[in-house]
């Protein structure tokens, strides 16, 4: 016993020794590789404000390095801000990078969505949505929705708040709005999270479930997989409400899709009738199947509900804060809407796509704050076959690699010495248009095959809220209210938006 205590105090003594030594020679690097522990200790540390951690790292590195986790865990991928890497991910060695088995594990909410999917699975539903997304009817049909939105419930709830003096939370005023909407199209159903007179608002248990496996999921991106697996058997942690979660969320959608088939099935729908358009009967049409199976419609309707709802909500806090604490930027919008509109109450219900063209300081606003706070800040491809990226770091099969949006909007070598400045002139050219940045640079909307393909239509959503709210009211971000970004998959607000709202005067 004595000798074993004897070798066990020097295998320590040792361990020891070497574990300080590479602890000063790594101790001056952004993310320290430690014996045994790797960098993940340094991650987790550091995760509270992972998106700046992650873009210090980036800098230090030249745009690419690798991650290595802990002995014997196999935990090794690559975190990018380099566009040439992220042009070949994306584009010119496209078939190479899919979503990976983990990716579709970690997203088990989406299902085989087309978020989710690969291959067959994936260009089957890119080709139905397209289809659906190009139609004028489609396009109209968001519009009416959001206009309608605007007109019965946002604005006359600002009123309510602006004559209340009443200091609000922003941030949770657009998920309700945004989740309403996106309900109100792909479910033709309003759950009425959003009320139009300043009240108690209502708890509604499904929009609480998505705030809450967003957290989950950013959570299983940074701790090894058997981890949260192992929370998740135990029911503690982060995976605690996980399953409770899925339930509300399936319940949810086998409800209003079961009743959404049974109610469209009493008449006749033709798909090009705007004041009958139903999104999922539409989407049935276009797969061409006579019978969809539930799941089908399930997985395609809770991808559309999580990009709609969440996407568009954080772009309009980030666009409102910016502008609000820019008084010059407000000032110029304001002016280009007076310019280009009658200057009439009713002058924020835009006719068409065409009028909001006109908007090109609006435009180049709305891209600016994507720069600097991309909705998504992070995605994730996995190598099938080994692959040597254009920095020269090879990539083995099976490794994941990460590109960090959020980082490339704040890299010098993409946007210039006032990269971390909000300037949306950078968006416009001489001759007065806006300027077209390759994707690869100005990733908010993704790259290559899997391009954002709602994109063009959350443009036109962004204008017409943005021009119906600053046209009708002014924001003032409250003192002391703390404005970072959440650590979560989707760029919120940490601590919401707290403004007060007045009333303009034209």
């Amino acid at each position: 016993m004595m000798y074993f205590l004897d070798y066990f105090a020097l295998f320590a003594a040792i361990i020891s020794f070497f574990s300080i030594h590479i602890w000063r020679i790594n101790r001056n690097l952004p993310i320290p590789n430690l014996p045994l522990f790797g960098m993940l200790p340094a991650i987790l540390y550091n995760s509270s404000n992972i998106h700046e951690y992650a873009t210090t790292a980036l800098r230090y590195y030249g745009g690419t390095f690798k991650v290595r986790g802990p002995l014997f865990t196999n935990i090794n991928f690559y975190v990018t801000s380099d566009p040439m890497n992220v042009y070949h991910i994306t584009s010119k060695n496209f078939a190479n990078y899919g979503k990976g088995s983990e990716f579709h594990e970690i997203f088990e909410i989406l299902g085989d969505g087309i978020f989710n999917a690969d291959s067959d699975k994936w260009k089957y539903q890119r080709c139905i949505l397209q289809t659906l997304f190009k139609q004028n009817i489609f396009e109209n049909f968001v519009k009416k929705v959001i206009h309608k939105k605007l007109e019965c419930y946002l604005l006359p709830l600002l009123n309510d708040i602006s004559e209340s003096r009443t200091i609000v939370d922003l941030q949770d005023i657009f998920q309700r709005f945004t989740f309403d909407s996106i309900c109100s199209m792909v479910l033709a159903f309003d759950p009425n999270c959003l009320p139009n007179k300043l009240t108690q608002f209502p708890e509604v248990a499904v929009e609480k479930a998505f705030n809450k496996m967003e957290d989950t999921i950013f959570y299983r991106h940074l701790v090894p997989r058997w981890f949260w697996k192992l929370q998740r058997w135990l029911q503690i942690g982060h995976e605690k409400d996980s399953i409770a979660i899925l339930r509300i969320v399936e319940q949810f959608f086998h409800d209003h899709i079961s009743t959404s088939r049974e109610e469209k099935s009493r008449f006749n729908y033709t798909k090009d009738d705007e004041s009958n358009f139903d999104m999922l009967k539409a989407l049935v049409e276009e797969s061409g199947m006579e019978q969809v199976d539930h799941k089908f419609l399930r997985d395609i309707a809770v991808n559309l509900l999580a990009a709609g709802r969440d996407t568009i909500s954080a772009s309009l806090c980030w666009f409102f804060w910016l502008v609000s604490t820019h008084p010059n930027v407000e000032t110029k919008i304001l002016v280009e809407i007076r310019s280009n509109f009658k200057t009439n109450e009713e002058n924020w219900l835009i006719s068409g796509v065409e009028d909001l063209d006109k908007l090109v300081y609006l435009h180049g606003v709305i891209c600016e704050a994507m720069r600097l706070f991309p909705p998504v800040p992070f995605e994730h491809k996995c190598a099938i076959k080994s692959d040597i990226l254009p920095s020269g770091d090879r990539v083995d099969a099976n490794t994941i690699v990460y590109y960090s949006i959020y980082s490339m909007g704040r890299m010098e070598q993409i946007w210039g010495k006032d990269c971390l400045e909000f300037k949306p002139e950078r968006w416009i050219s001489e001759k007065g248009i806006n300027i077209q940045v390759p994707s690869y640079k100005f990733m908010a909307f993704n790259g290559g095959p899997r391009s954002c393909l709602g994109k063009n239509i959350s443009f036109i959503q962004l204008k017409i809220i943005a021009i119906a709210l600053l046209w009708n009211f002014h924001f003032q971000v409250v003192e002391g209210n703390s404005v970072c970004p959440s650590v979560s998959i989707v760029l919120h607000m940490k601590h919401g938006l707290q403004v007060k709202v007045t009333k303009r005067g034209h």
